[in-house]
């Protein structure tokens, strides 16, 4: 029995619609989604696979499928058919992927909005300013510029979903980006480190600044990139929702050690990320102490801790201050031979 070709045009549309949306949605190419902004991205990049994977089966499948439908027979010498044109498939291919396009540039627009890309732009508050003419008319009227415009060139990146719009984050940080290096200051408690550690499901600001050339500030589990931009403070905004450790990269060639300049972002539940703000506050205080002693008060070691300490340095201290025994030792010896 011959299956009728509408039939067959039916059941292959089907297939390329499971095996599209399957696949669209089990690739497994990203990885683990650790933020609320996270999975705006994630269904926007999973759309575009599905509709890439339907795209895919079906340009190849068609091609496959002439490939051998319309080969050459065995003993066949002619001409292939003439064929001038089709005018109605040419707009069919035309239409479709102009739909594509429009409906992809509607979803991300709106995706962007909702992570906040839009926020910057609007959080000031519109004030009007009153600038003279240049000149000896006092007769001249005065113009009323918008000092919102001013504040847009200073305000830039990606802030507070509209959702958390008008209200303090949870967390604030100040980051510089240096050669090659992250340094991350909380206003709040005065404490600098060189790992971002922030609470889970707390809204966090990150107000990013770069001392000496252009960084990105990249968080792949949170789906987040900010450039960092000399002279200008750009500004990052995130609710983390997964305990854990993730990297920080930088995504913006900085210079010869560019590979190099990577940390960590540690998100922890509230009662572990108060008490790693209890213990740097400790530290830093204990840090101070030591460094206002007399120097004849302060060993060797403590005076290492207190360089090593602030900056996270991974320095065994003791072992530095015993090297430096040995170096005081064989400068004597060569003195006195």
């Amino acid at each position: 029995m011959k299956i009728p070709s509408s039939i067959l045009t039916m059941l292959a549309g089907i297939f390329l619609t499971l095996a599209s949306l399957w696949y669209g949605q089990n690739h497994g190419l990203l990885p683990v989604a650790a933020s609320a902004e996270a999975e705006l991205v994630d269904g926007l990049f999973n759309t575009m696979m599905t509709i890439s994977v339907g795209l895919f089966l079906l340009v190849e499948g068609a091609l496959i499928f002439a490939a051998i439908r319309f080969r050459r027979r065995k003993g066949d010498e002619g001409d292939g058919e003439h064929i001038e044109g089709n005018i109605p498939l040419e707009i069919l291919w035309t239409a479709i992927p102009a739909v594509i396009v429009f409906g992809i540039s509607v979803y991300s627009f709106d995706v962007y909005t909702r992570l906040g890309g839009l926020t910057p732009m609007v959080e000031g508050t519109e004030q009007t300013i009153e600038v003279a003419y240049a000149g000896d008319d006092a007769s001249l009227p005065m113009l009323g510029v918008p000092q919102k415009a001013a504040q847009l060139a200073s305000n830039l990146g990606i802030g507070s979903s509209p959702e958390l719009q008008g209200r303090a984050p949870d967390v604030s940080v100040n980051v510089m980006a240096v050669q090659y290096a992250f340094v991350f200051t909380y206003p709040d408690s005065g404490v600098v480190s060189g790992e971002l550690h922030v609470p889970v499901n707390n809204s966090v600001r990150l107000n990013l600044q770069a001392q000496d050339v252009l960084h990105a500030f990249w968080l792949p589990e949170l789906r987040i990139k900010q450039d960092v931009i000399p002279g200008t403070e750009t500004e990052l905004a995130f609710t983390p929702t997964r305990v854990g450790t993730y990297p920080v990269i930088c995504a913006e060639l900085c210079g010869p050690y560019h590979g190099a300049m990577k940390t960590q972002l540690i998100v922890q539940s509230a009662e572990d990320y108060g008490a790693w703000v209890q213990s740097q506050v400790a530290q830093s205080q204990g840090s101070d102490a030591i460094a206002s002693l007399p120097t004849s008060d302060r060993s060797d070691t403590a005076y290492l801790e207190t360089l090593a300490t602030p900056h996270d340095l991974k320095v065994d201290t003791a072992a530095l201050s015993h090297l430096s025994h040995h170096h005081a030792l064989a400068s004597v010896a060569a003195d006195t031979f």
